[in-house]
Parts: structure tokens; C-alpha cells; sequence
């Protein structure tokens, strides 16, 4: 059985699903192979950053991913506790989903979904084949490269083999990554590895048990070595306690762990390697990596499906640029130029929040019901506090602040200065992603951009834009001589003034800004050719780069 698809993408895993909704959302023909049947029996993510949900949004799943089934009224409090129902030694109150403000910078906060809801409802948005292009119990067994494409080999649960021909392969196939490895990539370990142990179970009456002492994360902190999370899964009785290996029966570990005596049951018991790995390139001619096939990060600050969701978002649009025959040479290159940064970025990010946890140093007397134990609480707590805890739970520039630095990034005549690089929460920056702003009711700026470059055209009516409006067609005539979609769109009010800080802003089909100045661009072309990667320093060829994009700052 043979067959032929535009994108063959390899794993089943949010990231994977997240890709295959871009190409979707665009028109891509695509296969998406996994090999597990689409239920997670043990569930690894349970928070989307806000980020993620701005790209769930424009793909049409966020309202489904925020009304998964996580109970608004919930607390989203973090406790560190010697127990949870125990000594409590410090608390950050975060609210509940329902009663939180609404934050200033994103249309999109962050939403609790974990894996077990969040994969079988991207599963369903796409559709299982034949009514879609996913085919799961489907394994890649080899590929090999030719100029045009892609031979890959997969073979069913029945044993049934089939040969796809793609114009590009995409590993969305988890850290070990058998794409990746077939390429012979190199993803070093950039920290030590940790081997550790989650135990998932359920306990439906704890919550009430707990009372105001309940919270979506509790900090097990005991100087016996739990120091690590128990979160609460689904608000309705569902756990997963995170703790070091060893031959400890998972219930007495569980009970270890809890305070207050309530009914248990343990579901499973599953080591794991804590991994902080980026590969040195993400693409080997026409196959790429996205999501922890190319980065491995802590779970502290929950970077991993962040990061992962990015890498769909650049990459969704570069393919489809390909496909369609109006990218220049260089643009894909720029997908591991662009995301490998964010990567080391984050993964650092991630090393910091778990060297925080791991470097506490706990007292003996923690446990004790006496003055000494009191003190030694009550010193804890006070450190806990002044190390900034809640950089893991709330770092909305870590989210926000990736500002690209590539070919296809241009600066203009007047564009704004950012000594910090960040721009996230300020005036726009290029290469940066361009700021939210309300254009009325449920409607962000941001749902603006995503099929096409958009010109943002910003400013009052009147004899100035008039007198632009030839240089503004002449922009347009350029990027229809290469085929390259663009539409203009006219923002006015004082908040776009203040949040752009330019009256030209070109964003691109990801929501980054690709160019902005106080004039439309002397050489329209120019600019046309460069946001394509057909400027200057594209590869004249479409060969991949040595790989080593330069790190740095995200």
C-alpha cells in the first residue's frame, strides 16, 4: 500500500496535534502516525500557558481546551507544606479560574487541561482516519530522503505496511526521539539527569477534608526527601505525587505524603528521567523536530508544552510557505534559528525553578510538634518567601518575551528601541510577538493575524493617510509579485498608539513582527523578499544550515 501526503508528522502527542491543527487551519494536506491509541493512561501536563492558548484560540480550541472539565470555582492556590493537611510553611493565593482578574497583556490566560482531556479532545477537533488525517496504532519504521521528499515506511496494530511519500517529515516524537536519532542529531544534556517517580491516585474525599488548606499544588517539604509536587489532577479527586524512586510500596508513599487520613487508590506508578537536553539543529534537509524530539525541560513552569506549541506556530506557516511556492530559500532555515533559542531559554528558565526546590536545605526539626519544630518552620517559610516562589507559577515574559533575531526579522526607518529585549508588555518590537489589545468586545488585535502578513496600518484618518496610501499599494503590489498574502488593516485609538509605538507595523503569519518603522518602507520589494527568506543571507539553495543556531535570550 502506498500513499502521498505533503506532511508526514511523526507522534500523536499534544505538540504533534497542535502542528497538525496549523497545517489544517491552513489547507495542508497532512498524515499524523502514532502509535498508542489516543488515551493517556497516565497524564504528564495539566497546564496550558497562556501563550499556547492564544495559538489554541486562533485555531479554534481554546473555549474547548478552558471548558474541559477543570471546575472553575477550583482553587489555584500553591502550598508548601510537611504534609499536605500539615504544617503549612508558606502559600501563594492565585484565586480560581472563575475569579481571577482578567490579565492586561493576553486575551488567553493560562487553563488547567490536563493530558488525559487535552489529547483526546485535540483527537476529536482533527478527526481519526478515515473521517481524518490521524491514523493511530501507526508506527514509523524507517524514512529515507531524497531531493523531493520523503519515503517513509509505517506499519498498523494488524501489521499492515504502508509507504507514504511526503514532501517533508516532521518528529513530534517525544524525547527519544527515534526521528531525531535517524538523523543522526545530537541533543546534549545540559544538566544532570534526574530519575523520578510520579504515583497517580485518587482520593475524592481529600479536597473536603482539606477545607481552605486545599490548593492546586502542594510542596511536600520533609526532610525525609519529599520535596517535591502533589497536584490535584482534575479538581474532582484525581493526584499525581511526584517523589525520588525507590522500593517503597506507591500507597505507603502516598500516605507518607498525607496528613489527614482519607480513602486512596492508587492508579499508577511510573519512573521517569528529568531531562534538560536541546538538539544542535532542527531540521536535516526535509525532516524536523518539533517539541521535546527537539528540546527536553524541566516540568517546573510547565516550558515544555509552551515551547512545544511554539515550534507549531513558527513551523505551521513556514511549510505551508513551501508548499505553496512562495518562500524564499531561506525560510525554513529560520525555524530552528528562531525556536532553538526559545528552547535554551526556557530549559534554563525551568533549571532555575527546580535548583529553587532542590536547594532548600530542611531542617530535622520540621516534623516536630514543639517550639524547635515551630522555629525551624517558621525560618523555612520565610526563606521559601524571599526566594521569589512564584517566578514558577506566574513569569508571564517567560511566555511572552521571545523576540527573534533571524533573516526574515528587519528593522525600519524609526523603529523603537528595547534595551531589555523583552517588549512584552510594552511598546512593539520586532521580532517580537505583536501586543494584544481589545478591539471590542471578545475581539484581540491578535485575531487579526494568522493566514497572511498583516500591515497594520496605525493612526488617525486624514490628509497623512492619504498621502501614505501609494506607498502602502506599493508594499502591496510587492508582496503579490511573489505570491506572498498580505492584507492591510487599518487600527486607530490612542491604545494602539501607545502599544505599537509605530504608525507601520508588518506582522507575520505566527503573530511576530517581521518589520515597523514611522514611513512604509523605502524598497518594498526588498522587505518582501526578506520576511520570505529571499534576502540577504538566504541560503541560495534550500541546504540546511550546520545546525548551531546561536544561543541566547529567547
Amino acid at each position: 500500500m502506498t500513499g502521498e501526503t505533503d506532511v508526514l508528522v511523526v507522534g500523536g502527542g499534544p505538540v504533534g496535534l497542535a502542528l497538525g491543527l496549523d497545517l489544517a487551519w491552513r489547507g495542508v494536506d497532512f498524515v499524523l502516525v502514532e502509535a498508542g491509541d489516543g488515551r493517556i493512561g497516565h497524564p504528564k501536563v495539566s497546564t496550558v500557558g497562556p501563550r499556547a492558548m492564544e495559538l489554541l484560540r486562533r485555531w479554534g480550541v481554546a473555549d474547548a481546551v478552558r471548558g474541559a472539565g477543570w471546575p472553575p470555582g477550583h482553587t489555584l492556590d500553591v502550598a508548601w507544606v510537611t504534609a499536605v493537611g500539615g504544617h503549612e510553611l508558606h502559600r501563594l493565593p492565585l484565586g480560581t479560574a472563575a475569579g481571577r482578574p482578567v490579565p492586561a497583556h493576553t486575551p488567553e490566560p493560562e487553563a488547567i487541561c490536563p493530558q488525559h482531556w487535552l489529547v483526546p479532545l485535540l483527537l476529536r477537533r482533527l478527526g481519526v482516519r478515515p473521517d481524518g488525517p490521524v491514523r493511530l496504532g501507526t508506527r514509523l519504521t524507517g524514512f529515507e530522503q531524497g531531493p523531493d521528499g520523503v519515503r517513509a515506511s509505517l506499519t498498523d496494530a494488524a501489521g499492515t505496511r504502508t509507504t507514504v511519500r511526503a514532501r517533508y517529515l516532521v518528529g513530534c516524537d517525544g524525547a527519544a526521539s527515534p526521528v531525531r536519532k535517524a538523523c543522526g542529531i545530537a541533543s546534549p544534556e545540559r544538566h544532570p539527569t534526574r530519575t523520578l517517580r510520579n504515583v497517580l491516585f485518587r482520593a475524592p474525599d481529600l479536597a473536603d477534608r482539606l477545607g481552605a488548606r486545599a490548593a492546586l499544588v502542594h510542596f511536600v517539604t520533609e526532610p525525609g526527601g519529599l520535596r517535591y509536587p502533589l497536584r490535584a489532577m482534575d479538581g474532582r479527586g484525581l493526584y499525581r505525587l511526584t517523589c525520588p524512586p525507590g522500593p517503597a510500596d506507591a500507597l505507603r508513599v502516598v500516605r507518607r505524603a498525607l496528613a489527614v487520613d482519607v480513602p486512596v487508590q492508587v492508579l499508577s506508578d511510573t519512573e521517569w528521567h528529568l531531562t534538560h537536553r536541546v538538539a544542535d539543529r532542527y531540521r536535516d534537509g526535509r525532516v524536523l523536530l518539533a517539541g521535546d524530539a527537539a528540546h527536553a525541560l524541566s516540568p517546573s513552569g510547565g516550558f515544555g508544552l509552551a515551547t512545544g506549541i511554539g515550534d507549531a506556530a513558527d513551523l505551521g506557516w513556514k511549510l505551508a510557505a513551501e508548499l505553496a511556492g512562495w518562500a524564499g530559500p531561506g525560510l525554513l532555515d529560520t525555524y530552528g534559528t528562531e525556536r532553538r533559542p526559545v528552547a535554551v531559554a526556557g530549559l534554563e528558565e525551568s533549571h532555575r525553578n527546580l535548583r529553587r526546590t532542590l536547594d532548600r536545605r530542611l531542617s530535622s526539626a520540621l516534623l516536630e510538634d514543639s517550639p524547635r519544630g515551630e522555629e525551624a518552620r517558621a525560618v523555612l517559610g520565610r526563606q521559601i518567601a524571599a526566594s521569589d516562589p512564584g517566578r514558577e507559577f506566574d513569569a508571564p515574559d517567560a511566555h511572552f518575551a521571545h523576540r527573534y533575531r533571524s533573516p526574515v526579522i528587519a528593522d525600519g526607518p524609526g523603529a523603537p528601541e528595547d534595551p531589555e529585549g523583552t517588549g512584552w508588555d510594552g511598546v512593539a518590537v520586532t521580532g517580537g510577538r505583536a501586543p494584544h489589545m481589545w478591539l471590542g468586545p471578545g475581539r484581540s488585535v491578535l485575531d487579526l493575524f494568522g493566514r497572511e502578513f498583516v500591515l497594520l496600518r496605525l493612526g488617525p484618518d486624514g490628509p497623512e493617510a492619504a498621502g501614505d496610501a501609494e506607498d502602502t499599494r506599493a508594499l502591496v503590489r510587492a508582496f503579490a509579485a511573489r505570491r506572498v498574502p498580505l492584507r492591510v488593516r487599518r487600527v486607530r485609538g490612542e491604545e494602539a498608539a501607545r502599544r505599537y509605538g509605530r504608525p507601520y507595523v508588518l506582522v507575520r503569519p505566527d503573530g511576530h513582527i517581521a518589520w515597523q518603522g514611522r514611513r512604509p518602507p523605502a524598497d518594498p520589494a526588498g522587505l518582501a523578499d526578506l520576511v520570505r527568506g529571499a534576502g540577504p543571507g538566504a541560503a541560495p539553495d534550500g541546504t540546511p544550515p550546520d545546525g548551531t543556531a546561536p544561543e541566547g535570550g529567547g
